[in-house]
């Protein structure tokens, strides 16, 4: 019996035999690696195996609904975390930053993975908010995991794996001695297959909340220690180290410099997601640097400092340049957004600078921590980004177009650069959230609530629908529903 696979999203075409005992790939045409489609012993269709859905990190779903009508909402719990030794230990409900559930989907059924501040991971039925498994981790869960197809895989239980990461460890200290803080588990049914020891460098944590890419079978994956780390990612390959199952650790770079360790008082934190453009990967670190790294000659060889904490990942555009926003720390002028052509070096590769307010409250002082959106995906002409400072407003742009009237003071008000065309400019409360874009649909979850956007003809917003809880996780959207932890320990599905 033959079963024919053809998903046309992210492009991916697999043809399977099928008999009593066995699954045979007869042949594999991959033309991009976002998501993708294959088989156990059932149908499995990945949606959105990582954070912002693939390897450019500009897939959001497919199809955003018209309101936003309370479908289910999930509790996800509540856990007790340390944020410094001069902090009394905070209790945490829901899911926080960067938080996006992972979709998936087996059998024509709709499943969510979710980590969860109560320090677990969690496998949730799509279509009706129920618990199928869950994991604990040794502390909260902040960041966005990854969803690999191990097609070497030797058993059922190694074919698909989930990487995340979490915060230290309740209880431990940035120098207790092991911290395994990053970890593969099995999708199948939630079991440990391996722990990341992340060692201490001279960074003053040794979390994990990125989202790992894999590259020809290798995991890349930035740290909160400052490393870049290119690890074998295959359960079949783990060594027993140090009393726990550890991948082997193929190339490490640090994503700091000396300087940096002075000037940043030890906050070298990477908290961002890689991204793919060709042969290289484009990062940011919380040192100030946004850094290529060629992963076919194992080096860093294109890197952009701004100096300024920087918390966003990387978003590629269909005109192969990178946006990435910037936080108002460390630099004497404003954060806000970067658009960089990586064929060219230092000043000569900005596109443009995007500045936002400062922040005369709270813990941020302004700027941008979330990621950047795009339409490049779902649209070829008009080619707008999203993006929400702490302060809380969302701004809608033309990336292409630049603002012949305007040019802006750069971070360290050293240059002037060039201004891309404002569409529209809303304050919707402070947010560290990424919007979504998707068609003509905008979506942005703040710590005011979710709200539900139109972008008009004119290419101006227009509310539809909101939602009044606190977020701080990246929502997820797919066939008219949204999918997004909050705050308020909650996961919520919104829909038509």
């Amino acid at each position: 019996m033959f079963l024919v696979i053809f998903k046309t999203m992210q492009i991916n075409l697999i043809y399977l035999r099928f008999n009593l005992k066995k699954i045979k790939i007869l042949s594999l045409l991959s033309l991009f690696t976002g998501t993708s489609i294959l088989a156990v012993s059932q149908k499995i269709e990945l949606i959105n195996p990582t954070f912002l859905g693939n390897e450019r990190r500009n897939y959001y779903g497919n199809k955003a609904p018209d309101t936003l009508n309370l479908i289910w909402k999930h509790y996800l719990g509540e856990g007790k975390t340390t944020i410094s030794k001069n902090i009394e230990d905070q209790i945490w409900a829901g899911a926080g930053w960067t938080g996006q559930p992972l979709l998936y989907k087996e059998s024509d059924s709709l499943y969510l993975i979710q980590g969860s501040l109560d320090h677990h991971l969690k496998k949730i039925n799509a279509s009706n908010g129920n618990l199928i498994w869950q994991y604990r981790f040794d502390d909260a869960i902040k960041g966005t995991g990854t969803i690999w197809h191990n097609e070497k895989a030797k058993n059922k239980v190694h074919e698909l794996i989930i990487f995340q990461g979490s915060k230290l460890g309740y209880g431990k200290n940035i120098n207790t001695k092991h911290i395994p803080s990053f970890r593969a588990i099995s999708l199948v049914d939630g079991s440990e297959l391996w722990r990341f020891d992340v060692k201490k460098t001279k960074s003053y944590s040794r979390d994990v909340d990125g989202s790992p890419l894999i590259i020809e079978d290798t995991l890349y994956i930035g740290l909160e220690n400052g490393l870049l780390a290119a690890i074998d990612p295959d359960p079949d390959h783990v060594q027993y180290v140090d009393s726990m199952f550890q991948p082997p650790i193929l190339h490490e770079h640090k994503l700091f410099t000396k300087q940096d360790i002075f000037d940043h008082k030890n906050n070298l934190v990477t908290e961002s997601s890689p991204s793919k453009l060709g042969n290289h990967l484009f990062i940011a670190s919380g040192s100030g640097h946004i850094y290529g790294y060629n992963f076919l000659k194992d080096t860093i060889d294109w890197e952009f400092h701004v100096g300024s904490d920087i918390d966003g990942s990387a978003i590629i555009t269909d005109d192969s340049c990178v946006i990435s926003t910037i936080e108002k720390q460390y630099i004497i002028g404003r954060g806000g957004v970067f658009k960089f052509n990586p064929k060219k070096y230092g000043i000569e590769s900005v596109e443009w600078f995007f500045p936002v307010e400062n922040n005369e409250k709270g813990s941020w002082e302004g700027g941008i921590v979330g990621s950047a959106a795009i339409n490049d995906f779902y649209e070829k002409s008009s080619k707008l980004a999203a993006f929400v400072s702490v302060k809380g407003n969302l701004y809608l742009i033309n990336h292409k177009i630049i603002d012949q009237e305007i040019t802006n003071l750069g971070p360290n008000e050293k240059y002037r650069y060039p201004c891309p065309l404002l569409l529209d400019k809303i304050n919707i409360g402070p947010s560290i959230s990424t919007p979504l874009l998707i068609h003509d649909k905008l979506i942005v979850a703040g710590y005011q609530g979710l709200k539900l956007f139109k972008i008009t003809t004119n290419q101006t917003l227009e509310l539809l629908a909101s939602y009044s809880t606190a977020f701080e996780a990246t929502p997820f959207v797919y066939d008219e529903k949204i999918y997004v932890a909050s705050r308020d320990g909650f996961l919520y599905c919104f829909g038509n």
